[in-house]
């Protein structure tokens, strides 16, 4: 095929142009780059403030860019081209644009053994399968093209499709085509024959009969080769049985269509070459950016396919295709045959080594070779709360792999009858993140790893429940979407009869017990739990270690909870005292002050008669303040403290001292805390001062 590729481009003088264009192209990506950084800067001299910021991040994408590899630079000469060719003379660029669209088709045909099939490229994955739903309403309804919708309303189309379908797709093809919701059938899939994500025949069958039977057209059926979660392909051939039976026009799109490239596929994928249409996501199946998704069709009418808009005469339209003819002329047959089969061999790998470990469950092994592989934490129980906490291991198990080992592409997927899983899905993800073997071996040691602390995990938590109920001031906070041993509640011993006092005191003390024992060195981790946990003021016990002693770790949270209790009860004591000795220095100053103005008479309070008679006889006494010792608890005055300023300070006699003075305008307290210091180098005065001011 390749060198039938090298031959069309020497035959065609149009393609031959285009190949030395493509070759000057890449010199200038190549050897340019420094002449457009200095040209850049340059310019960028004479740009506007605000758009300056906008030329540094195209400087920065600019060289960016040489990270994308040859399929990325391919992919984006690709891009570049068409506009350049848009540029041409029309008549070149028709026979240009009507060459590259029928080169790319047919190298696809046969690619994926769909013969005589057309190809329509589109950027949203949907919009193959919107196109191929109008082409089929305008065959099943002949006056559809002149009077719209109103023909649907005597006999409304239905579209089919599998309960283990891409979640929305059946909510936009109704959106887009202007149909109601009623006109959308969800098949269930199979539960007493076949895998449980398959699409049950019999019931598709018997539910075609009904809407035939009530004036309904069966329009179109959706089918799968390879289910979007769990990879698995619909029984093709009785599918194709059953739309020849009923006219009905058959869509297949999945993972599993990547196989037909192979020289040996299942015939389970292969009666997907039977159907009426297919779609093909190349983008990521083989790591080429940017590329449009296409959309496979068999149809007689060309007119038709215009019409719906399959089919395009608009030159942009068809060149489209452009980026992926470069990219698939870059790659060839063999290495696109290569890259499937390495993402089939990544997921048979993992398997056999998911498969050799007991605490693993891989629920999906009746698909021969799928790419998908989906694994889950498990043992056997029959508890259905062990089953919520085996699940909630399941989402620390993919979180922690995804995080760890990242160039894997693992993730999570929620399956009505499994649950939670995590899904491997290399043919989606490998070629982009270039995942290798040892990739796989680094999930597996990580596996090999976690599932240990797992298994331990959901081992202890019923006895860390059993110690944290055997002491009174700690309650177990049940919480079954955290993977560890648990949540725990410190609750004080303090009977306010203020709720909100004892709320605020519980999340104080619970949080300042997070705090601590964060700051512990050990493997344990602590935490404040799940980010929408309805659960408040409690702290959650992350995954055990190997050599945890349960019991120890649930005293030791409790005796320090009652350290921090006892710590703030302290606290409390002495701001009370404290309160107390401020009323008392206040009763007494406020009697100090009654003394001073009936001794110094009634005639000095006037304001004009007192300053006069205190110029011509000054008065020398003032109220002294007061000292509060919170030892002693005792109020004396101030008179003692400032005497110390002149003499040294005995080392018995380190009491820290409270001075209270009252404000002249009889409002507020100044309160000065005075405590001695052992090393008379650092203060003078022996002492260190602290003030606050009490209103």
């Amino acid at each position: 095929m390749e060198k039938s590729f090298r031959q069309s481009i020497i035959t065609d003088p149009i393609l031959n142009e285009m190949a030395k264009n493509i070759e000057e192209a890449m010199k200038i990506l190549e050897n340019g780059q420094r002449e457009v950084e200095e040209r850049q800067k340059y310019i960028l001299k004479d740009i506007p403030g605000p758009l300056q910021g906008c030329m540094t991040f195209m400087l920065c994408l600019s060289g960016r860019m040489h990270g994308l590899g040859e399929r990325g630079h391919v992919t984006l000469l690709g891009h570049s081209l068409v506009a350049y060719i848009s540029g041409l003379h029309r008549e070149r660029v028709r026979r240009l644009s009507i060459r590259v669209q029928s080169d790319t088709t047919l190298w696809l045909c046969r690619i994926f053994r769909y013969e005589n099939g057309s190809a329509y490229y589109h950027d949203d994955d949907r919009e193959g399968l919107l196109r191929v739903c109008r082409l089929v309403l305008y065959s099943r309804y002949e006056d559809y093209a002149t009077e719209g919708y109103a023909v649907l309303s005597c006999r409304h189309p239905v579209i089919y499709q599998s309960s283990a379908c891409r979640p929305g797709l059946g909510h936009y093809l109704c959106s887009q085509l202007g149909l109601a919701l009623s006109s959308l059938c969800t098949v269930p899939s199979s539960t007493t024959f076949g895998s449980e994500h398959q699409m049950d025949v019999s019931v598709l069958d018997r539910l075609i009969k009904d809407d035939v039977k009530s004036g309904k057209v069966p329009l179109l059926l959706i089918a799968n080769a390879g289910t979007a979660g769990a990879g698995h392909t619909d029984k093709l051939g009785n599918l194709r049985e059953l739309c020849d039976q009923h006219n009905m026009w058959l869509h297949v799109e999945g993972v599993n269509l990547a196989t037909l490239a192979l020289s040996c596929v299942t015939s389970s994928v292969l009666a997907a070459t039977r159907c009426d249409s297919m779609t093909l996501t190349l983008g990521p199946w083989l790591g080429l950016p940017a590329v449009p998704a296409v959309t496979l069709y068999r149809h007689e009418d060309p007119a038709l396919a215009l019409a719906t808009g399959l089919a395009s005469t608009q030159v942009a339209e068809k060149l489209r295709a452009l980026p992926l003819w470069m990219s698939l002329q870059n790659l060839g047959h063999d290495r696109i045959v290569k890259r499937i089969k390495h993402a089939l061999r990544l997921s048979e790998r993992l398997l056999e080594h998911l498969k050799k470990m007991t605490s693993i469950k891989t629920p999906v092994e009746d698909e021969v070779n799928s790419p998908i592989v989906l694994f889950k934490f498990s043992q056997e129980t029959s508890s259905t709360q062990a089953i919520s906490m085996f699940s909630t291991g399941v989402l620390q198990l993919g979180e922690q792999l995804a995080q760890q080992v990242p160039s894997s592409g693992v993730d999570l997927v929620h399956l009505e009858d499994e649950g939670s899983c995590v899904r491997f899905n290399p043919l989606m993800t490998s070629a982009l993140l270039g995942t290798q073997d040892g990739d796989v071996d680094a999930l597996m040691e990580r596996i090999g790893e976690m599932v240990p602390l797992l298994s331990l995990t959901m081992c202890l938590r019923h006895e860390f429940r059993e110690e944290v109920s055997n002491h009174s001031n700690l309650t177990y906070v049940e919480d079954l979407n955290w993977p560890g041993l648990g949540g725990i509640r410190y609750n004080p011993t303090c009977k306010d009869p203020d709720e909100s006092k004892r709320q605020l005191l519980q999340e104080k003390i619970n949080g300042d017990l997070l705090k601590n024992l964060q700051q512990l060195e050990t493997e344990v981790e602590f935490s404040t739990g799940p980010e929408f946990s309805p659960e408040k003021s409690c702290i959650f016990i992350g995954m055990a270690t190997e050599n945890l002693d349960v019991a120890k770790l649930v005293d030791a949270i409790a005796a320090m909870g009652r350290d921090i209790e006892e710590g703030s009860k302290l606290l409390d004591n002495m701001t009370e005292t404290v309160q107390r000795g401020i009323q008392e220095a206040e009763r007494q100053l406020q009697k100090a002050n009654e003394e001073k103005i009936m001794k110094e008479g009634v005639l000095r309070q006037i304001p004009v008669v007192g300053s006069v008679l205190n110029w011509f006889s000054p008065v020398q006494s003032s109220v002294n303040g007061k000292t509060f010792n919170l030892v002693a608890g005792s109020l004396d005055s101030t008179e003692s403290i400032y005497s110390m300023k002149t003499q040294p300070v005995k080392e018995t006699d380190l009491t820290p001292v409270f001075n209270i003075t009252k404000q002249s305008d009889g409002k507020c307290f100044h309160f000065t805390i005075i405590t001695p210091l052992t090393n008379p180098s650092i203060l003078p005065e022996c002492m260190r001062v602290t003030e606050v001011l009490f209103c």
